[in-house]
């Protein structure tokens, strides 16, 4: 039997984001690495998705972003883990987004009003999205923890995925990016 996302991120909120839980495990993962988790998201597939911005609530479709190589970072503001990802995904933003590199936030919180405060005591200025309901991150993204990092290619294929975070991450994470980077336009 699957949890809802709401139970597990409760869940999450009480064990301190763990990488363990209790939904089955997912369909096979992307092609790479052993610390890549396997999402439902087809590996040769475009991801798509829209949501909406934070604060004015534009629509956002990760379609307009093809063409570029997209880090999306699902979190929440009571997860610890998220305090530290979210500094380190901007800076790789300020690194490789004169690259081509686009990083959006994608929170999951019930209530938006939170985000705020968040973003000011940790000092993040990244583009936030609203999942509301955690419709994107259960159902199209298949969120099994926090903070859950997707890596998506200029083709908008989900090719690499990361749950949890540790700063040890950092040249693995920019080895991917240049990767990315590196390879042709569609």
């Amino acid at each position: 039997m699957r949890l809802p996302l709401t139970v597990l991120l409760g869940v999450l909120s009480v064990t301190g984001c763990a990488r363990s839980s209790t939904m089955p495990p997912l369909t096979p993962a992307v092609p790479g690495g052993a610390e890549e988790q396997g999402t439902q998201v087809s590996a040769t597939q475009p991801l798509v998705f829209q949501v909406k911005r934070y604060p004015g609530g534009e629509l956002y479709d990760l379609v307009s972003d093809r063409g570029s190589v997209v880090l999306v970072d699902v979190w929440a503001t009571w997860c610890e883990p998220c305090r530290d990802a979210l500094p380190f995904y901007e800076n790789l933003v300020r690194e490789y987004g004169a690259k081509g590199l686009k990083v959006y936030a994608l929170n999951v919180d019930e209530d938006a009003r939170a985000i705020e405060p968040f973003l000011k005591e940790v000092k993040v200025g990244l583009p936030v999205l609203v999942d509301e309901n955690a419709r994107v991150a259960e159902r199209t993204l298949k969120v099994r923890g926090m903070p859950t990092t997707y890596f998506i290619d200029k083709r908008g294929v989900v090719r690499h995925v990361h749950e949890g975070f540790n700063e040890e991450f950092l040249t693995k994470y920019q080895s991917e990016i240049e990767a990315l980077l590196a390879e042709p336009a569609p």
